[in-house]
């Protein structure tokens, strides 16, 4: 019996000392790293907030600027507006990454990601509470590193007097930035893509500053980035937009190429959209717009859109039904998306929008006009962003699409577009080519209605919110039970929350 105990122990001192023998390596799973570069995961915060901007404008943000109406399920159309989660989780999720090249990057404030991690940073949660007003700001990110599990809700002004530093910051940072850089999807990294980083940064302080001018004097700030372009670069044509260009391989396609023809289908031209520019004689609307199907079967092509915010029934039946009604625009379609004989469309034409050149020519137009800045002349600046939008569509759209949206002779001089007019007439001017411009990105056009009120949207005739256009979208459900102090408190400072409630930016 004893020599049986001892081969029993021998055999599992001869198991467990077998077992423990290598036993990181083999219990290592090398296809699933534990750290990863900081060019893999800024590429992968790019694309991911990219493509939300792009989900966002099909979802609600052209809907609510009405650029498109919807013909089918017609809820978001009517302002019935739940939860609108979207862009929460992908601002928390991709800032978890930030924070990781951030770490990696340490205390090198000369290394380029440092910098551009902050104009990242800046614009997201722009995004963030310009959509929900006070959010986790200051607090935000730091449950691994400081067990903040339920970070504090930060004032929206605080919150953009942090976008505007970092912005700040990130200009003087990259203009002594070295070191490797790649994983840039905008601009293509290295050492020339900095300078492209800064232009952006200052372009969008711009872009925040005039949206922060309800509420507070903007003049010097902005007339300190205005009379130093050496010091504070800023864009100067369309080569210097941040945008997203999409491959013609999966699965870096537009991301809407893969959607479902009935689904793509709900969503239309919008009437609003068609109207105006049908009366400035816009061939830009070729680029927002299909003909109708039945105008094109009769031999006389036509692009019309159809009213937001009807109801399901009168949605569908408008105008005789959707042979009269037009689809959104060949280039942004999906790949069954094509009319009768019309080949599939190109799956990379289309780009995710962050800013443009054109925006910030209106936004240097009103600015002038409003004499925030002293620089230059709105009416020059007004007309360069009416030229770079069309600029920029004629490069985007395929020319095998033959749609012809060259800027007509004398388009700029037709008395609805000229710079003449009374103050209010002028503002409304910018507004309205400034509203063209922003055409799918993200819900900018909805910003600057909230800011303006121009140009103006009018609820559809069956909306369900008493005939008043949202202007923020409520807090996740969630954070009833995972931050209800917190959100409670933002709630008694903020007002009650819902869809109606003007935040601090836009009161």
């Amino acid at each position: 019996m004893r020599q049986l105990v001892k081969l029993v122990l021998g055999t599992l001192i001869l198991v467990f000392s077998g077992c423990t023998k290598d036993f990181r390596e083999i219990n290592t799973n090398r296809n699933n790293p534990t750290s990863v570069t900081p060019d893999l995961l800024l590429s992968g915060v790019i694309r991911s907030t990219m493509n939300q901007q792009v989900s966002e404008a099909w979802s609600i943000g052209n809907l609510v600027a009405q650029y498109n109406a919807k013909i089918q399920f017609v809820n978001e159309d009517r302002y019935l507006w739940g939860e609108r989660n979207g862009i929460w989780n992908n601002v928390y999720g991709n800032y978890r990454d930030l924070q990781n090249i951030l770490t990696q990057v340490g205390s090198n404030t000369s290394s380029p990601y440092f910098g551009v991690c902050l104009v990242l940073k800046s614009w997201m949660f722009a995004q963030l509470t310009e959509a929900y007003g006070d959010v986790p700001y200051s607090q935000a990110g730091k449950g691994k590193t400081d067990g903040l599990f339920q970070p504090a809700y930060d004032k929206q002004e605080d919150i953009y007097n942090g976008i505007l530093a970092d912005l700040k910051r990130a200009n003087e940072l990259l203009a002594t930035a070295s070191g490797p850089f790649s994983g840039d999807l905008i601009y293509g990294g290295g050492a020339a893509s900095i300078i492209k980083w800064r232009r952006l940064a200052n372009s969008l302080r711009l872009r925040y500053l005039l949206r922060l001018s309800k509420q507070k004097s903007v003049n010097v700030e902005m007339q300190a980035i205005i009379n130093d372009p050496t010091n504070n670069p800023i864009f100067t044509a369309n080569s210097d937009n941040a945008e997203l260009r999409y491959l013609s391989a999966a699965p870096n396609q537009w991301p809407l190429y893969d959607s479902r023809v009935g689904s793509f289908d709900e969503i239309r031209l919008s009437k609003t959209l068609s109207d105006r520019l049908t009366l400035m004689n816009d061939p830009r609307i070729r680029v927002f717009g299909r003909p109708t199907q039945s105008s094109v079967s009769a031999g006389s092509p036509v692009i019309l859109g159809i009213p937001n915010g009807l109801s399901d029934v009168g949605a569908l039946a408008y105008n005789g039904g959707p042979q009269n009604v037009s689809r959104v625009g060949y280039t942004f379609a999906c790949l069954v998306c094509n009319d009768p004989g019309q080949p599939a469309p190109l799956p990379d034409a289309p780009r995710a929008l962050l800013m443009t050149y054109a925006e910030l020519q209106f936004i240097l137009a009103e600015a002038r006009q409003r004499n925030f800045i002293s620089a230059g002349n709105a009416a020059t600046y007004y007309n360069q962003g009416i030229t770079a939008n069309f600029a920029y569509w004629q490069s985007v759209v395929p020319a095998a699409y033959n749609l012809q949206i060259s800027m007509p002779a004398g388009f700029i001089s037709q008395p609805s577009i000229e710079y003449t007019g009374s103050e209010n007439e002028l503002l409304a001017k910018i507004a309205l080519q400034k509203w063209i411009s922003l055409y799918f990105n993200g819900l900018e056009s909805w910003h600057e209605w909230k800011r303006t009120g121009l140009p103006t949207i009018v609820p559809g005739p069956a909306n369900l919110n008493n005939n008043l256009v949202p202007v923020r979208y409520i807090y996740p459900l969630s954070e009833q039970a995972l931050n209800s102090a917190n959100r409670t408190a933002a709630i008694q400072r903020q007002g009650v929350d819902e869809i109606n409630t003007r935040t601090w930016l836009f009161k």
